[in-house]
């Protein structure tokens, strides 16, 4: 066997299909190599291109679903508030409904949602439930739920915080859990 290792793993399967008697030979190596690695940078674009036709895996292929959707592109946003804001818009077409509009709020938090409608006081009330503190990207929810609810009827935003009895089920002071110095996803980890 030759010294010359592979670089490229397509390469190698394309070097174990030729007859043996060219295993010793360099020069088909470094042949079989070089059209390995043209064919992992091929299924490398591929794979990315077809990434795009998903919001969920989107990145430079973003544009044309924002596009698409009417949404303002703002490249200063993380990518991931921008897929959110897709999925949302992609989800708040139809006939509005509580799930519906669930299903667009969680798609901005990524957390669990609660939804209540209430009628008679043409008030809908979004509360998060498993994300602590006001979302990042709340004023792109803000916008697309103005979108999609009924003219007639407000929007209520309430959020979750961390409570006194959070604390006290720690057994711990509010100076000994701020001196630990968590964030709210490590303080969630921490807590019984």
């Amino acid at each position: 066997m030759s010294d010359t290792t592979f670089t490229s793993p397509r390469g190698a399967e394309l070097f174990s299909y030729l007859p043996a008697y060219y295993e010793f030979s360099r020069v088909i190596r470094a042949d079989g190599d070089a059209k390995g690695a043209e064919m992992d940078a091929l299924y490398a674009a591929l794979n990315e291109t077809l990434e795009q036709f998903f919001v969920k895996t989107a990145t430079w292929g973003l544009e044309r679903w924002e596009a698409e959707l009417g949404i303002p592109t703002d490249k200063n946003k993380p990518i991931d508030q921008r897929r959110s804001y897709v999925e949302s818009k992609l989800r708040g077409s139809g006939k509005v409904s509580g799930s519906m509009i669930k299903n667009v709020a969680q798609a901005y938090d990524g957390g669990e949602v609660s939804v209540l409608i209430s009628p008679g006081e043409y008030k809908i009330t979004v509360t998060f439930i498993g994300t602590r503190g006001i979302p990042a990207n709340l004023e792109d929810l803000k916008a697309v739920m103005e979108e999609i609810k009924p003219a007639h009827m407000s929007l209520e935003y309430k959020f979750t915080y961390l409570t006194w009895d959070e604390l006290d089920k720690a057994k711990k002071s509010w100076d000994q859990t701020d001196a630990l110095n968590l964030t709210w996803d490590e303080w969630e980890k921490y807590r019984p």
